[in-house]
């Protein structure tokens, strides 16, 4: 009997995976990134939440190969004297954990209005509708109305305390309903089709199969927007962080490192905006290269082979 590993050595998605240059790529780029980031502690030559190891005088010095770098600072500091190598890999591994927990959090709430919604015909107006209201507002507006009444109920000192959790909560509550559309379509479809019929004429439940059913074969779509949904949780949380309702300077993200930095990039401290702003850019890029390989595997009528 083959094992798990040998039958995915012989799966037509590695054989697939492997014969296109730019998944496979894009993938090793990722996780280049992702082990960076999480080991940040063991491969960053600073710790920029230390503050007995920053020293002020350090601040805004060029990358080490310019005539005022220092060989100490690989990318050289930003304006509180942190290295900026060492905090692009700590602020990745904050834009990397809010991007994939509002992401979860969208998919959990998504996935199951959406399936009782398209299932359970007697809520499927009431849930739509819902879904059609939150449409209405955009991420940014529900962040902005609730991040600026977190700061002033609670100050800035607790802010920093749980902005993580709390920009996970506010951009997966702002998202969700892309997955409950989405499911609910798929469900719609499985609904009518004959294994389903089955279940119901042997006496299961709505709940058995709806979870253990048809949730199984409406997943594929749920993927291909989970990648594109990633790097966009990652873009919202560097645009609030941009209108400094995101990461708090003391812990940074890559959103709020372009921020700071860029009261400085017209002063000649370019390298505190574009360094971020880079490595941004390139972990967006290779999750949305990824998320439309993903798509186009999962649908037959896109892909090539």
């Amino acid at each position: 009997m083959r094992s798990k590993w040998q039958r995915f050595r012989e799966s037509y998605f590695l054989f697939s995976f492997l014969r296109d240059p730019v998944a496979y790529i894009s993938f090793t780029v990722l996780v280049i990134l992702v082990f960076s980031a999480f080991a940040a502690p063991l491969i960053a030559p600073h710790n920029p939440y230390d503050m007995s190891t920053i020293d002020i005088m350090d601040s805004e010095l060029p990358p080490a190969w310019s005539a005022q770098g220092n060989s100490a600072f690989l990318l050289g500091t930003d304006a509180q004297g942190r290295d900026m190598f060492s905090t692009i890999l700590y602020g990745m591994r904050v834009s990397i954990i809010i991007g994939v927990g509002a992401v979860a959090l969208q998919a959990f709430i998504g996935i199951i209005v959406g399936l009782l919604s398209g299932y359970v015909r007697k809520l499927d107006t009431i849930l739509m509708r819902i879904a059609d209201v939150q449409l209405s507002f955009s991420t940014y507006m529900v962040a902005i109305f609730i991040g600026a009444i977190f700061q002033t109920v609670f100050g800035v000192g607790d802010y920093e305390k749980v902005a993580i959790p709390l920009l996970i909560l506010i951009i997966g509550l702002a998202e969700w309903p892309q997955y409950a559309r989405t499911v609910r379509a798929s469900v719609l479809a499985e609904r009518k089709k004959e294994y389903v019929e089955a279940a119901r004429v042997i006496g299961l439940s709505k709940i058995r199969i709806m979870w253990r059913h048809i949730l199984p074969n409406a997943l594929s779509p749920v993927l291909v927007i989970s990648t594109v949904q990633v790097a966009n949780a990652i873009m919202s949380e560097a645009a609030l962080s941009f209108l400094g309702l995101g990461m708090p300077v003391t812990k940074p993200s890559l959103g709020s490192l372009i921020t700071a930095g860029f009261e400085y990039i017209f002063s000649g401290s370019w390298w505190i905006t574009i360094f971020p702003g880079i490595v941004l850019v390139g972990l967006i890029f290779v999750i949305n290269l990824l998320g439309d390989w993903v798509r186009d595997f999962l649908n037959p009528k896109l892909y090539k082979g």
